[in-house]
C-alpha cells in the first residue's frame, strides 16, 4: 500500500505540472507584477472605473497562483515525509494525499471554465414540484446543498425571495451565489432533481418521490441592453419570511414583470422598498438576457436542422435514499454511493462531470 501511495502522488505531480502549464501560471506571475507597477502610477487612481477592473483582475490572478502555490507546496512536504518515513505512517500519508486531490480536482475545473460568463455571479431559483408538503421539502433540501456546496467555496449567498411552503420549506427560493466562477460551476445544476426516500411526512413509512427543478442564470453587468419602463409593471406587496420581519410593516416587498416576454421576478429580503426594487432589476436583466440567448439559440438550431431536443427543465439527476443510497448524473453517468455527503454539499464530482461533458459536446457540435 505504501508504493501505491507513492505512485498516486507521482501521478498527481504530473497531473499538476501540466494544470500549471494550461493555466500558464508564470504568465500569470508576470501579469500581476505589471499590473500593480500600474497601480503604483500616481494617476492610476484618478480613473475609478479602471481601477476596479485592474483591481479585480489582480484578485483573480492571485487566486490561481495562490492556489498553484499551495497544491505545489502540499505536494513538496508530502514528499518529503514519505523519504524520512515509514510504511507504518501510511494512514497519515493517504490522508494527506487525498485532500492533495481534492484541491487538484477543484483546481482542475478551472480549465474547463472558458464560457462568456462562467466567471460570472449566479442566479439560482428553486421550484418545488408537484407533491405538496414532500416537494417543498426537497426543495429545501436542494437550498441547503447549494447554501453547504457554496460555504466551502466560500461565496457568498444572498437570498432574494422565498415562498415558504404550507408545512415546511419552499414553494419558490431565488438566490444570489457571489463570486469568480460560480455560474461556471452552477450552470451543472439547471434541470429537474428527483428525490426517492421513505417520506419522514408519511405514518405509513412509504416511499415517495419528488421532484424540484433549478434555473441558473449569470449576472450580467457589462452587456448593453435596455430596459424599456413601460415594458414593466411594478407592484409592491407585503414582506414575509426570512427577512421580511424587518420590513413587514410595510408594502416593501416588489415584483416586477417584463411584459414582453412575460418573465417575473420579486424581492422581499432587503430593508426597503428601494433596494427591493434594485435587486428584483438585477435578477430581471439577467433572465432577459438569458431569455434571450435560449431563443437564439432555438432559432440557429431550427435553421440547421439539428433535431436534438431542448427542454428546459428535463430530468437531470436522481437522489435515491432507499432502498440504496445513491446519486446519478442521467447526462454523464457520474455516481457518487455517498448520498448524505452530496446533500451536504459535495458535488464537485458532479460538476467536474459535467463541465467534461458539455466540452466534449461542445466539440462534437463543431465537427
Amino acid at each position: 500500500m505504501f508504493e501505491d501511495i507513492v505512485r498516486k502522488l507521482d501521478t498527481i505531480d504530473n497531473d499538476f505540472r501540466e494544470l500549471k502549464s494550461l493555466l500558464r501560471i508564470e504568465d500569470k506571475r508576470r501579469e500581476i507584477d505589471s499590473l500593480q507597477l500600474k497601480m503604483g502610477e500616481a494617476s492610476f487612481w484618478d480613473n475609478p472605473k479602471m481601477v476596479n477592473e485592474v483591481v479585480s483582475r489582480v484578485k483573480q490572478l492571485k487566486e490561481d497562483v495562490e492556489t498553484s502555490e499551495i497544491l505545489e507546496k502540499k505536494i513538496e512536504d508530502v514528499k518529503d515525509m514519505i523519504n524520512v518515513l515509514d510504511s507504518s505512517y501510511q494512514g497519515q500519508l493517504l490522508k494527506e494525499v487525498n485532500e492533495i486531490e481534492n484541491l487538484l480536482d477543484s483546481f482542475k475545473m478551472r480549465v474547463f471554465l472558458n464560457g462568456q460568463f462562467d466567471e460570472a455571479n449566479a442566479i439560482v431559483e428553486i421550484n418545488s414540484g408537484a407533491g405538496g408538503t414532500e416537494a417543498c421539502d426537497w426543495a429545501q433540501m436542494l437550498f441547503r446543498m447549494y447554501l453547504r456546496w457554496a460555504e466551502e467555496k466560500r461565496f457568498d449567498v444572498k437570498v432574494v425571495n422565498e415562498v415558504r411552503g404550507e408545512e415546511v420549506g419552499f414553494k419558490n427560493i431565488s438566490f444570489f451565489v457571489e463570486g469568480r466562477y460560480a455560474y461556471g460551476f452552477l450552470k451543472s445544476e439547471k434541470g429537474v432533481h428527483r428525490l426517492v426516500r421513505i417520506s419522514p411526512f408519511d405514518a405509513n413509512k412509504r416511499r415517495h418521490t419528488s421532484f424540484a427543478s433549478v434555473d441558473v442564470v449569470p449576472e450580467v453587468e457589462d452587456i448593453s441592453m435596455e430596459i424599456k419602463q413601460e415594458d414593466l409593471k411594478i407592484e409592491t406587496y407585503r414582506a414575509s419570511g426570512h427577512g421580511g420581519q424587518h420590513v413587514n410593516v410595510t408594502d416593501s416587498a416588489v415584483r416586477i414583470t417584463h411584459i414582453p416576454t412575460g418573465i417575473v421576478v420579486s424581492c422581499q429580503n432587503e430593508r426597503s422598498q428601494y433596494q427591493n426594487k434594485q435587486t428584483a432589476l438585477r435578477v430581471l436583466r439577467a433572465k432577459i438576457y438569458e431569455h434571450k440567448r435560449e431563443e437564439q439559440k432555438k432559432s440557429l438550431e431550427k435553421l440547421s436542422g439539428d433535431k436534438k431536443k431542448i427542454e428546459w427543465g428535463s430530468q437531470i439527476r436522481s437522489y435515491v435514499l432507499f432502498p440504496y443510497l445513491l446519486v446519478k448524473d442521467h447526462r454523464t453517468d457520474f455516481e457518487d454511493t455517498d448520498a448524505k455527503g452530496v446533500l451536504d454539499g459535495k458535488l464537485d464530482g458532479f460538476i467536474l462531470s459535467y463541465l467534461k461533458y458539455n466540452l466534449n459536446e461542445l466539440d462534437a457540435s463543431k465537427r
